[in-house]
């Protein structure tokens, strides 16, 4: 038997307590009347007789209760063997299968050593694989099946994630509690730095867990070309410079050979001095891409033994301008529009300006994004092919002017329009924005609208449509639709600088460029992602369009299901990606991994050990290893025979307070019977 806090014996001192109060009981003298005290001579008398103990039992009992009491406290426990206790145990196998696993030897060794870990599961006990990277893949149930579960472990094989073993200390932690057994963990992983969680405490493992590390391999110096700027879409002709990051973990000086490939064919070459730990920047003069889609990469040689990240892919859309329809009504101009398009994004754009008359016979299709500037008597046909337009997945900012407040409608989103408000250029009465939401990429800050003074709006009915500006009267300013796949921004004025000074403010041409960014699409993204990322498929869950994901060998990564619903998708690997929205927008994405894998530095032994510790191996519920005593508390029995005596303490005390009257009241009760 054992104390797992032995000071607190030191409360048996309080056993002299009723000791001591059972002495000094005081003696009670009783007084007998006589005629004179004078001839009796005055004298101490010895009280050395009523000094002796009372009550045995009762005594008996309290000092139990207190010796008890200073016992339950110390928390007592009894050794045992671990063969006495229920040795059933899960033991799971984890394979780190991240992408630093990938270097020369590591995944192999760790499926090695797991192998020889599932031949060490003793009988009784239950195994089961799983797979770490950026989450726990479980590969197996609960098996005592060492067929299966070897199948499993050579079944793993390298990913492109990042691992987390924040992760897989969050999957432990809910084992025990679900299985109702203890579980003992083997980690075969390269114990790479970049695993581990910015705050230790996501690393804490439950009660009855048990973690044992098995890192793998040796640490190995490392290069990987880091990271490649190149633009993401380029309109028209031109060339497209890159720039690419070259690195070195743990390396010495070097000097690499980075060069520059297109479609399988290598534009230009170039040697670059890596520093000893450090990074150089490689910049290559450019490539006319071709119409379409164009694969890039950067690739680095000499390779290493981590040859994956020895490149870096890339994207680049070659298109002709974009086109942008601008349909007006006569009292409205394209000018300040035109102007401001042309100054922000060169010539990506080609504005094409009609009338309302003119625009009859048009197809939206053929533009990017459309804007219909007080345009509220459009032909029938043509209205119904931009409400097409916009279902399947377009985008239009409408302006609000005199002729739709006349209409008392707003055009294909069929928003109402109450009244419009006037005041003079004159005076001082005008309103201004407020209550922007910054939040949305079409503002994108507080300051978007900033000092521009507003004469002239409508009150447009907002509906369950989402207000991202309001006037200072909290009348809505700007507002977005969304309509199927596609969206419409409605603003409550118009851009010719009657109704407002925004035009001539310097505000305006990043206002135009957001706004066109934001309704033309996301092909002015980044020309690569990484593993992980997730791309947006449809914006309408109820609709119906279908989605389409090729994997990087061609196939089709969505079932029929999925392509009908799934809203968005996340890459897990690398490669070349093509993606269909459920607009018909097509992508081709270059997906590269987490460059934080490509630093092998690992974890220093001290943290291992800390976190294997964490696990509280001094638990009295922590499972014991093979041939360890394990740890029974008492304090459960401790506790019970502490209320048994408590109650029979009161049950004597009640006795003897009864017995111990004073004679008078003893005659009293006589006399009265």
């Amino acid at each position: 038997m054992g104390l797992l806090a032995p000071w607190f014996l030191a409360g048996l001192a309080a056993l002299g307590l009723p000791i001591y109060l059972h002495l000094l009981r005081r003696h009670k003298v009783e007084p007998k009347p006589f005629a004179s005290l004078m001839f009796f001579e005055r004298r101490i008398q010895s009280s050395v007789k009523h000094r002796r103990l009372r009550f045995y039992a009762l005594l008996a009992l309290r000092l139990a209760m207190l010796a008890l009491l200073a016992f339950l406290f110390s928390q007592p426990f009894l050794y045992r063997p671990a063969t006495a206790r229920s040795s059933n145990k899960l033991v799971v196998i984890a394979i780190d299968r991240s992408f630093s696993m990938r270097a020369s030897g590591l995944l192999q060794e760790a499926r090695r050593q797991a192998l020889s870990a599932v031949d060490s599961i003793r009988g009784g006990d239950t195994g089961q694989v799983v797979a770490l990277g950026s989450r726990v893949e479980i590969l197996t149930e609960p098996v005592d099946d060492r067929g299966a579960l070897k199948a499993a472990v050579n079944s793993i094989v390298p990913g492109d994630d990042a691992s987390s073993y924040a992760e897989f200390s969050r999957f432990l932690r809910g084992l025990p509690p679900a299985l109702k057994m203890p579980v003992e963990a083997h980690l075969f992983t390269d114990a790479q730095q970049s695993g581990m969680p910015a705050a230790f405490a996501d690393l804490a493992l439950g009660d009855r867990t048990k973690l044992v590390v098995h890192p793998v391999g040796r640490f190995a110096p490392n290069w990987a070309v880091e990271t490649v700027a190149a633009p993401r879409a380029v309109h028209g002709s031109g060339k497209v410079r890159v720039t690419a990051i070259v690195a070195g973990y743990g390396t010495e000086a070097a000097r690499r050979t980075a060069s520059l490939v297109v479609n399988g064919r290598v534009i230009e070459s170039k040697t670059v001095e890596v520093p000893a730990g450090g990074r150089a920047q490689v910049e290559f003069a450019g490539f006319e891409p071709s119409y379409g889609f164009n694969r890039g990469e950067v690739r680095m040689e000499p390779g290493d033994s981590l040859r994956e990240d020895d490149r870096y892919r890339f994207t680049t859309e070659r298109t002709e301008t974009r086109k942008v329809l601008f349909v007006r009504d006569v009292k409205q101009t394209p000018g300040y529009f035109r102007a401001a398009l042309q100054a922000a994004a060169g010539s990506e754009y080609d504005l094409d300006a009609v009338t309302v008359e003119q625009s009859g016979n048009l197809d939206p299709a053929k533009y990017s994004f459309i804007v219909l500037a007080d345009a509220a008597t459009l032909a029938a046909d043509f209205e119904r092919r931009l409400s097409k337009y916009l279902q399947s997945g377009g985008g239009l900012l409408i302006e609000v002017g005199p002729a739709c407040v006349a209409r008392q409608r707003v055009p294909v989103v069929e928003m109402n329009v109450a009244e419009s408000r006037y005041t003079p250029h004159e005076g001082d009465r005008f309103q201004t924005a407020a209550r922007l939401d910054a939040s949305h990429p079409a503002i994108r800050d507080a300051a978007a609208l900033d000092g521009v003074r507003f004469y002239e709006s409508a009150r447009v009915d907002a509906g369950k449509s989402r207000v991202l500006a309001r006037l200072s009267d909290e009348s809505p300013l700007l507002m977005e639709k969304t309509v199927g796949e596609g969206r419409a921004i409605v603003l409550a004025s118009t851009l010719d600088n009657v109704a407002n000074d925004l035009p001539v403010h310097a505000l305006f041409v990043p206002f135009v460029e957001r706004i066109a960014a934001y309704l033309s699409g996301p092909v002015n993204g980044p020309s690569s992602t990484q593993v992980g990322s997730t791309i947006v498929l449809r914006t309408d869950v109820d609709g119906r369009a279908s989605t389409g994901v090729l994997d990087p060998e061609g196939r089709r990564a969505l079932d029929l299901k999925e392509s009908a619903g799934m809203a968005a998708f996340t890459f897990p690997r690398e490669g070349y990606w093509e993606t269909q929205s459920a607009g018909g927008r097509r992508e081709l994405v270059a997906v590269n991994s987490d460059r934080k894998e490509s630093d092998l530095a690992r974890v220093p032994s001290e943290t291992l050990a800390l976190w294997t510790e964490s696990g509280q191996p001094g638990n009295p519920l922590q499972p014991a290893a093979p041939g360890e005593p394990g740890r029974a508390p008492l304090w459960q029995y401790v506790l019970l025979i502490l209320v048994v005596l408590a109650a029979a303490e009161s049950l004597v005390a009640n006795r003897f307070q009864g017995s111990s009257e004073p004679k008078e009241q003893l005659l009293t009760k006589r006399e009265a019977a």
